[in-house]
C-alpha cells in the first residue's frame, strides 16, 4: 500500500471511466477530479459491487444526496470493477451518485489505498472546492464506514474555512 496523500495538499487528479443512473438512464462518461473544481467532491473508495458493506454505505450516501447538495458537494464511489458491474449495482439500490471504475487500481495506489487481497481499503477523501485534500480516513479492516453526518459534518468545517 503507498502513503496517502497529505491534508492540505493538492489531491491527485484522475480521470476513470463510469456511470451515474439519472432516472431510468446510466448515463456513461469519464470523471477527472480536476474538472469538478468549485464544488467539494467526496471520493469514497469501496471493496466491491454489491458486497454487504459496501452496499449499505453506498446506499446511504445514494439516499442523502440532498444533503451533500445542500452543502455543494458531489459524491463518487470508486472501486476495481468495471462500468457494466457499476450500471447493474447502481439499478439494482437505486444508487445517485457517479460510480467509477479503478480496474487497474491506479487512482487507489495514488490514494494509498490499493491493499492486497481485498482491491481497495475502504476510505473516503473530502476534497474542498480548490481541489485541496481537506479530510480522509482510511479504514483498517473496512467492516464499518463513515456515516452521512460524519462527512456532513467534516463538509460543514469545509465550506465554512
Amino acid at each position: 500500500m503507498g502513503s496517502s496523500p497529505q491534508i492540505g495538499r493538492t489531491a491527485p487528479d484522475f480521470t476513470l471511466p463510469g456511470g451515474v443512473l439519472t432516472g431510468e438512464t446510466f448515463e456513461r462518461r469519464d470523471h477527472t477530479l480536476s474538472a469538478a473544481r468549485g464544488r467539494a467532491v467526496v471520493l469514497a473508495f469501496y471493496p466491491g459491487d454489491n458486497t454487504a458493506v459496501c452496499t449499505k454505505q453506498l446506499c446511504s450516501y445514494s439516499s442523502g444526496m440532498e444533503t451533500f447538495d445542500g452543502l455543494d458537494a458531489e459524491v463518487w464511489g470508486i472501486s476495481p470493477q468495471g462500468v457494466d458491474s457499476h450500471e447493474s449495482f447502481a439499478r439494482a439500490h437505486g444508487l445517485r451518485m457517479p460510480l467509477l471504475a479503478d480496474a487497474g487500481r491506479e487512482t487507489a495506489r495514488a490514494y494509498g489505498v490499493a491493499a492486497p487481497g481485498i482491491g481497495v481499503r475502504r476510505a473516503v477523501f473530502l476534497i474542498g472546492p480548490d481541489g485541496v485534500l481537506r479530510w480522509k480516513h482510511v479504514a483498517l479492516l473496512g467492516a464499518t464506514f463513515q456515516s452521512l453526518d460524519t462527512l456532513a459534518e467534516q463538509l460543514s468545517g469545509i465550506k465554512s474555512a
